[in-house]
């Protein structure tokens, strides 16, 4: 139907962003004519950056303390764009309340016994996949029922040709590998450790750079990991270091390396949706659950949930993997 009206509410960082790429891009598949836009976290719109499907990115503070007034004028909102569709990720019944309230005819999120009416396309929900693909399943709720297409981002021409200059500036050539080692504020506020050991990061560099000389190294920082970025640049000074002032400005150095080491993190997510070929550290997530199953893409779980504990042997064996594939 021409014209029609389509808005997504996407709790979550900005990895739980990318992952609901392949479910925007389905829409934008069964709804050519239709406007989609997302209401996302402050801390989550940078992802739209890479992102061409989306018209508009509204935000609300899902996770922050919020009176009924926050929530009226969301609902509000949401009345005036006079969305014939809207689809929710949150699973709570004060979400699907919210959603009935909006007075969007077609209402989708996952179905369950508190329901109550209140959606109406459910869609049903399964833990036990590929994020990517439990996100994509609510679309089942509007009669879509084909497998999720892979991530994909978009980075635009200006991006793109700030990565080559960035990568002129430091002297960086083809190959290189990317390392994107830090943590977002919101994981130490959960107490979800992903912060591999300096020191351990320091001894797979190393044997990177005697095993491969001819391959760059390029340590990429983000807001929240300065000290970690300074801290492996004054142990190996030959390693070249940035700071990508945005996000789409991360991706273009994402998409042009070789291969990529980091940690379970949006980045990572990112990796995956560039197809750059990748070795992902976790500690006590599941990688069945935030890495497709293509053997470019390579998890090294720690045997012990914590991540300090990976050895660099372990990544290193994955690496000479990736690279040689």
């Amino acid at each position: 139907m021409a014209n029609q009206r389509i808005i997504m509410l996407v709790p979550g960082g900005i990895g739980d962003q990318i992952l609901v790429f392949p479910t925007l891009a389905d829409l934008q598949g069964h709804y050519p004519q239709a406007q989609i836009d997302v209401v996302v976290e402050p801390r989550s719109q940078a992802a739209y950056e890479v992102n061409a499907v989306v018209n508009q990115v509204l935000t609300f503070p899902f996770r922050a303390k919020k009176t009924w007034r926050d929530w009226w004028s969301l609902i509000q909102q949401i009345r005036r764009g006079q969305y014939d569709i809207i689809i929710s990720l949150g699973e709570s019944g004060a979400v699907r309340v919210l959603l009935w309230l909006t007075g969007v005819p077609k209402r989708v999120g996952y179905a369950n016994q508190k329901t109550w009416g209140l959606l109406t396309h459910p869609a049903t929900l399964n833990k036990n996949q590929y994020a990517a693909a439990m996100y994509h399943d609510l679309l089942q709720g509007l009669g879509i029922k084909n497998e999720y297409p892979p991530l994909f981002a978009t980075v635009n021409p200006a991006d793109q040709a700030w990565g080559e200059s960035e990568r002129l500036r430091l002297q960086v050539q083809s190959p290189y590998i990317l390392i994107h080692g830090g943590s977002s504020k919101m994981a130490r506020l959960k107490g979800i450790n992903k912060i591999y050991p300096l020191g351990a990061w320091i001894e797979v560099l190393h044997t990177l750079n005697a095993k491969y000389p001819e391959i760059s190294v390029l340590i990429v920082q983000g807001p929240d990991d300065q000290e970690w970025g300074e801290q492996l640049t004054a142990a190996i000074p030959e390693l070249k270091r940035t700071q990508p002032p945005s996000f789409g400005k991360l991706a273009a150095l994402i998409e042009t390396a070789t291969g990529m080491i980091c940690t379970d993190s949006g980045p990572m997510h990112l990796g995956v949706a560039l197809n750059t070929p990748l070795v992902a550290l976790f500690g006590p997530t599941d990688p069945r659950k935030l890495l497709p199953p293509q053997p470019h893409f390579r998890p090294v779980k720690s045997p012990t949930e914590q991540i300090g504990d990976i050895s660099p042997a372990m990544i290193l064996s994955q690496v000479t993997e990736v690279l040689h594939g």
